[in-house]
This record gives C-alpha cells, structure tokens and sequence, in this order.
C-alpha cells in the first residue's frame, strides 16, 4: 500500500524541493479556518456588549483585511510566502529567472511577484466576500418579495444571480483539475492563482532557515552609520514587523486551540448531544375547527403542507409551529387570517424565517 501511494507525496516531475499535495491542500486550510473562528468571537462579543462591541462586527471585514494585508506583507518580505506557507515550511520562487529555487527566502520576492502575491491573498478573498454577502442579500429580498419592483435592470440582475452559482462551479472544477494534475506531476501548481501571481511552492532549504535566523542580528548590526530617513524606515519596518510577527504567534496558539475544541466537541460531548435529540418530539397542535380538518401533513418533512412540494424559504407561524414555504404561508395567512393546520388566528407579523446552521 505504501509503494501504491508513494506517488501522492512525490513528484513525478522528480524535484525534491517540491512539496506534497498533502503539505499545499493543509497550508490552504489553515487560513480558512482562522476567519470564521475570529468572526465567531467577534459575534460572541458583539452579542455580549453591542455597544462596546458592536463596531468590531460591522467592520469585521475591513478589520480583517487591514490586519490579513500586514501579516501577509511582513511574511512575504521575510519569508518569501505566506503565513500558512511558512507555517509547513514552503516558500514561493518565481517561475521563469530571479535564481529559482536557489533564491533565497529571506530576501523576499520580486516586487513584481511580491504585490500580486498579495494582492491574490488578501484583497481577492476579501472581494469575494463581499460579492456572496452581497448576492445573499439580493437573494433574500428576492424571495420574500411578493411583487418585484419594475426595473430596467430587473433581467440583468435575475441573470446575474442565476450565472454566479454556475461561475462557482466552473472555479472549483479549475481549482480541483489542477490539484488532480499536481498529484500527477503534470503541473507545477497545484491552485490557478500560483499562476496567475508567477510563482510556485517549494520547501525550505537549510540555507534558507540558517539565513532567516541570522537576518535579525544582521538588521540590527546595520543600523550605525545612517541617516535619518533610512533609521525612520528601519524604526516602521520594525514595528510592522513587531505587529506582524505577534499576530503570527496569536494565530499559530489559536491554530492549536481551534483543533481542541474540534476535538473536545467531537469526542466528550457526543453523550450529552444524543441525549438532547433522544427526548421524544412534542405532539403538533390540534386542529379547533373539525369542519375544515382535510388538510393533512405530506409524509416527507421537507414537503410543504400548502403545495406539497419542496419548501422554499423556509417559514414557521409563530402560533402553532408548522412550517410552510413563504409565498404559501404569506398568500394563506393574508386571505385567511389563521394557521392553515390548527386554524390558530395568525397574522402576518406571525411568520418566522428559518435559517439552516450552515447558512
């Protein structure tokens, strides 16, 4: 078995400074986890003290950019990649001259290299954050309008919100073809965006540790003989690089602390979570008036009651509970004026919008 899968961590391009499949996919997934675990606490805070702390959450992604451009910039200086690179030991070499592999880490990338690095680690995901909150917005009052407003931009904006989930897909099948080439060595990327900045991931060399170790003791030793500017200068890049690297040791502690409790609510509390879902479920509400008891509930939980097909925006009443797809519930409650199912006197200002976990 371990000869069979010894080409998923070797190249077939036979380069012994690139690194595994394994080593890329976790440097990647290490970022992904630091945001929602920061806006998590951010959300805690928020919650606990709206008016100390509320800002921090309006202006979360702004924050977050701010500090992600400084760590990303000081690690990219230094280091030659980024913080998660660096985290499992990689660099970024620019594909064609400036030394390749030979080059080393503490030297830093090309300029041209170094700003599209960051611009592709920092300001694209920030952008396309913006963009989802943005469609999910558009999506929401799409459907809980019952009458859309008259626009003349009104196919452009239905087109635009159709072809973005389509234009997803078509990114993670580009992302996913060139991981599938990088674990067969056909290519030297294992994510398009490498690419677009001109670099590529190799490991650390001895040469590159001894020299990002010697590299402090070697700023300080320059720091006689210059001028005033050239001292202000090294006195910011100091205090960047201060900054930066305590937000590097903040999140390298938070990396493990977030893999505890991973672990802590998968393994201890499992016993305490199946004994919350084991109670039995309580009965639904008796219908009050017998004489229009021909509704019956669909077998399916996911089918609405009214339509008898899948819930769309999912919607509870508030008097007794069932849940309904929104235009259904708002069309009945309307005209009727009491739940469908129970005949509970109901008013709009009843109906409830559900939101699933991952939403």
């Amino acid at each position: 078995m371990a000869e069979r899968g010894a080409h998923l961590t070797t190249s077939s391009l036979e380069v012994e400074d690139r690194p595994s499949i394994f080593e890329v996919i976790a440097q990647e997934s290490l970022m992904g986890t630091v945001r929602p675990a920061l806006q998590h606490i951010v959300k805690v805070l928020a919650d606990s003290s709206p008016a100390r702390y509320g800002w921090l959450w309006r202006w979360f992604d702004e924050i977050y950019i701010a500090l992600d451009l400084l760590l990303q910039h000081h690690y990219l200086s230094q280091t030659s990649a980024s913080f998660s690179e660096n985290f499992y030991g990689l660099k970024r070499v620019a594909l064609w001259g400036q030394g390749g592999g030979s080059h080393l880490a503490s030297r830093g990338l090309p300029r041209r290299h170094h700003w599209r690095s960051l611009l592709l680690l920092a300001l694209l995901p920030y952008c396309r954050v913006k963009l989802e909150k943005f469609l999910a917005r558009l999506r929401e009052e799409e459907d809980f309008s019952i009458h859309l407003r008259r626009a003349p931009w009104k196919k452009f904006y239905k087109a635009f919100l159709a072809a973005y989930p389509f234009t997803s897909m078509v990114w993670e099948g580009w992302v996913f073809s060139q991981q599938l080439l990088y674990v067969f060595g056909r290519t030297w990327h294992h994510s398009p965006l490498l690419r677009l900045a001109g670099v590529r991931l190799v490991n650390l060399t001895v040469e590159d540790i001894r020299a990002m170790d010697l590299q402090p003791l070697l700023t300080a030793g320059s720091g006689t003989n210059q001028s005033a500017r050239e001292k202000l200068r090294l006195f910011l890049s100091r205090a960047v690089g201060g900054v930066a690297f305590s937000l590097s040791t903040g999140l390298s502690v938070g990396v493990f602390f977030l893999q505890f409790l991973e672990w802590w609510y998968s393994s201890e509390n499992q016993d305490t979570i199946k004994t919350l879902t084991s109670l039995p479920t309580p009965p639904p509400p008796v219908h009050l008036d017998e004489q229009t008891d021909q509704l019956t509930l669909p077998k399916h939980q996911s089918l609405c009651p009214l339509c008898h097909k899948t819930r769309a925006n999912d919607t509870a009443l508030a008097t007794s509970g069932f849940v309904f797809c929104y235009r259904c519930a708002y069309t009945c409650v309307k005209r009727q004026q009491r739940c469908p199912l129970t005949g509970y006197p109901t008013e709009l200002q009843h109906l409830i919008k559900l939101y699933s976990p991952d939403g």
